[in-house]
């Protein structure tokens, strides 16, 4: 470990500034070429780029940092395996409504070092299966300003005590799960605990992830969609109501403007004659036709047809 040069370079951690959401005002530095991982610069931490696509976000989660403190450790002894059990049963837990303590962590397994100093993590009866590393993880490491109180140089492992008194179903009632196969399939597959959008949800990410964005545009997206459809419908619920019941009140309307015309007409027809029309009522017929607009007008057309009515007759007598 101590001949390994860091291939980080000025571009790397602006991208790593990019991709795992640095905030402004955390100071990295490109480590020199006589610099090494175990003995970072004082006042500065070494970081994997591997621990960062492994969950670990900036500031420290405080569980991470109880963790680290207990076992005596730095963060960057932590190995690949270590560093994402760690964080997902993290998020897992929070995502649960809990906090992974240093008792459940030594419940659920072991820390163990090896001659470099390097921390793994081992589960006699828990599967958790993890991501394969990249080849050059060993490399790839960068410092950030400790302005957390890590342990900057790296340190002899102290292991976790293991709580007799803390069993599985203890463990199931804190997880708030119903029975042991739950807890076995959850920890199977903890990698996906480590996503950004989990990270996010638990609080551990300042950033909701792009998968998260992704369905965020989409929701935004059948949000307007079902405005339009709503707006459509009530589009068509207005012309419904216009073609049943406006226009059939218009039809009602002409229909008793032509009946209440035509009765004007009647009624200036009988004052003027002084004759009785058959069917007409004596309140019909006593209405005043003056104060009626368009009377005279209906009256001009009665009189044509009574005239008419007149003449058919006569041809008819002769």
């Amino acid at each position: 470990m101590d001949d390994v040069v860091s291939t980080v370079t000025g571009d790397a951690l602006l991208a790593f500034r990019k991709k795992f959401y640095f905030s402004n005002d955390m100071v990295v530095k490109v480590p020199a070429r006589s610099d090494r991982a175990c003995s970072p610069p004082p006042g500065f931490v070494t970081v994997y780029e591997f621990s960062l696509r492994e969950g670990l976000r900036f500031p420290p989660s405080p569980e991470l940092s109880d963790i680290l403190t207990i076992c005596g450790v730095s963060l960057a002894q932590l190995s690949y395996r270590a560093m994402s059990i760690i964080m997902g049963l993290i998020v897992l837990f929070r995502d649960r409504g809990a906090v992974l303590s240093p008792d459940c962590l030594s419940r659920m397994g072991r820390l163990i070092g090896d001659t470099q100093g390097r921390i793994s993590f081992r589960s006699k009866w828990l599967d958790i299966r993890t991501r394969d590393p990249s080849k050059s993880w060993i490399s790839d490491f960068f410092y950030m300003k400790n302005d957390w109180n890590l342990l900057e140089k790296w340190g002899k492992l102290r292991e976790l005590p293991i709580f007799l008194h803390l069993g599985a179903e203890d463990l199931l009632k804190i997880l708030k799960f119903s029975d042991i196969d739950t807890l076995h399939y959850e920890v199977r597959y903890l990698s996906r605990y480590i996503d950004e959008e989990y990270l996010f949800k638990v609080g551990l990410s300042t950033q909701a992830g792009r998968s998260h964005t992704q369905m965020l545009k989409k929701s935004v997206k059948k949000s307007a969609a079902f405005k339009i459809i709503v707006e459509d419908h009530i589009q068509e619920a207005r012309n419904h109501i216009y073609d049943v019941e406006v226009k059939a009140l218009e039809a009602d309307c002409m229909e008793e403007g032509f009946i209440r015309d035509f009765m004007k007409g009647v009624r200036a027809v009988q004052r003027k004659t002084g004759s009785d029309i058959d069917g007409l009522t004596p309140s019909q017929a006593s209405r005043d036709p003056s104060s009626d607009s368009g009377g005279e007008e209906i009256e001009s057309e009665l009189q044509k047809a009574f005239s008419l009515e007149e003449v058919e007759d006569d041809i008819d007598i002769l």
